[in-house]
């Protein structure tokens, strides 16, 4: 993982992109952080048609995730995933930040 930056894995990018193909109108998926969550920080993925001026953009294959400065401070050096498995299918992001992190896998604490 590249600490300066936030990175996709191969199963998220191809999920990602999966996803904006059956979305008319969606060209990416917005990730940020939101305070909230049983660990003090919770992350939020949106679909979006457009880019923020301020966003940051991170693309591999046909996927294109967009993620605010503000947003990038907590997550520099995740990796986003796409995980299947017998738990069900969700979008984890592996962030080296956290210090801890709940059971439901989308609130974090720094």
């Amino acid at each position: 993982m590249n600490p300066d930056t936030v990175t996709l894995s191969d199963s998220a990018a191809k999920r990602i992109a999966k996803i904006l193909s059956s979305e008319a109108g969606k060209t990416a998926m917005r990730v940020s952080v939101e305070g909230g969550g049983c660990s003090g920080f919770s992350y939020k993925f949106d679909l979006v048609d457009a880019q923020e001026d301020d966003d940051v953009v991170v693309e591999k294959g046909d996927a294109t995730v967009l993620i605010d400065k503000l947003s990038l401070i907590y997550m520099l050096g995740s990796e986003i995933d796409f995980v299947d498995n017998l738990l069900g299918q969700s979008f984890q992001i592996n962030n080296p930040n956290a210090v801890a992190s709940c059971g439901c896998g989308t609130s974090f604490s720094i």
